[in-house]
């Protein structure tokens, strides 16, 4: 597969709704106009459904398949509901407490039934690979993170950063294929971080055995007695507010030979995107930078190679998180979310099928994910 998929010509785009760079002061402001009115709607049939509405799931689809191709081929601008999706933030990482509390911190049974958890292949949240014949989850995760092997020319003896470590699987199964890799995560979660470290001790995890290290905390607060050979970033960009000051960060922290990868979701539109329902239910301040963004920040590391993944694998992987997560109802429902059990389900049941839904939208050629390999200025 080259690295750079062919992309058909955009179509021709209304002077209001598309690209918010170059237009007019008035289309500019006649956009936001519409982005809020957009951003409106939608919440208020989320906000339906969460308190109860029932919409049959190809109802919902079938609303979402409508619409969605109209908004990123001709009018991709209203998909950015904020101003501040548009730009950088001054800081890093926006509500990031917050971020932890209303999705990572969330009952780990739970994400075991929906995101899998296997011997090596721990829960994983992010987007699968299933183009090469994968039949299920497992082997579909396993077929992603060979991909980033590959991508980020991993060679035994390596010294490997993760920043956004998860729950460790792309590190327990890269250590799996490479006995005398090293690897550091680092992790905001305190939950996550409680999982791994029970990994840490247990004989039969790769995380034991004193190859992995692993610090709890922001990447600005933490410090290291080395610097990396190679650093990889699994999801964790969407969180990011600031390229340039991330990318500052990363580059003093890799050594003169060094590779990073980034691994995040991506448009393929003029424009950065989110959504209200995510932004207030799932991932505050969640920010989807446009596929040209990482290779326009520049002044720290520069990319040296990208690859734009179709969005029908994250389709099918949230397809299949949703299938999960719906058949462990029996048990998940039992546990303690901080609100009524209900009407959690409605807010990631409404979340698992807007973006499985939105990531299938135009056969996935516009709404997917981005890796980038990146090396120093």
């Amino acid at each position: 597969m080259t690295s750079e998929h062919l992309f058909p010509a955009p179509p021709k785009q209304l002077p209001i709704g598309n690209n918010l760079t170059i237009q007019s002061p008035l289309a500019y402001k006649m956009t936001r106009l519409m982005a809020s009115v957009l951003n409106a709607g939608q919440m208020t049939l989320a906000e339906a459904y969460i308190n109860g509405l029932e919409i049959p799931d190809l109802v919902f689809r079938s609303l979402m398949q409508a619409s969605m191709p109209l908004l990123f081929k001709h009018a991709p601008g209203l998909l950015a509901p904020y101003e501040w999706v548009l730009t950088e933030s001054d800081r890093l990482a926006e509500s990031s407490r917050e971020l932890m509390q209303v999705q990572y911190d969330l009952p780990q049974a739970m994400l075991n039934q929906m995101l899998g958890d296997w011997p090596i292949i721990y829960p994983k949240y992010s987007m699968a690979w299933w183009e090469d014949g994968a039949t299920d989850l497992e082997s579909a995760q396993i077929q992603m993170i060979d991909r980033v092997i590959e991508r980020l020319e991993i060679v035994d003896g390596d010294r490997i950063l993760d920043f956004g470590c998860g729950w460790g699987c792309v590190p327990n199964y890269i250590m799996s294929k490479f006995p005398n890799v090293q690897f550091t995560g680092v992790n905001l979660s305190h939950h996550q971080c409680e999982y791994i470290r029970h990994k840490m001790q247990d004989p039969q995890s790769f995380l034991s055995g004193g190859r992995f290290t692993l610090h709890e905390g922001d990447l600005n607060d933490v410090q290291f007695g080395q610097k990396f050979d190679k650093i990889l970033s699994i999801g964790v960009f969407c969180h990011v507010g600031n390229l340039t000051n991330a990318f500052e960060k990363l580059s003093s922290l890799l050594e003169s030979e060094g590779k990073v990868f980034i691994h995040l979701i991506t448009a393929r539109i003029p424009n950065n995107m989110s959504s209200g329902f995510t932004h207030k239910y799932i991932f505050p301040h969640g920010r989807y930078w446009n596929y040209d963004a990482i290779p326009s920040h520049n002044r720290d590391l520069q990319t040296i190679d990208r690859w734009y993944l179709n969005g029908m694998n994250y389709h099918q992987t949230f397809m299949t998180w949703l299938e999960r997560f719906d058949a462990a109802q029996a048990s998940v429902k039992l546990l303690d979310y901080g609100m009524d059990y209900s009407k959690f389900r409605r807010i990631w049941r409404f979340y698992l099928l807007l973006l499985a839904t939105a990531f299938a939208t135009c056969d996935g050629e516009y709404n997917g994910n981005g890796q980038y390999l990146l090396t120093h200025r």
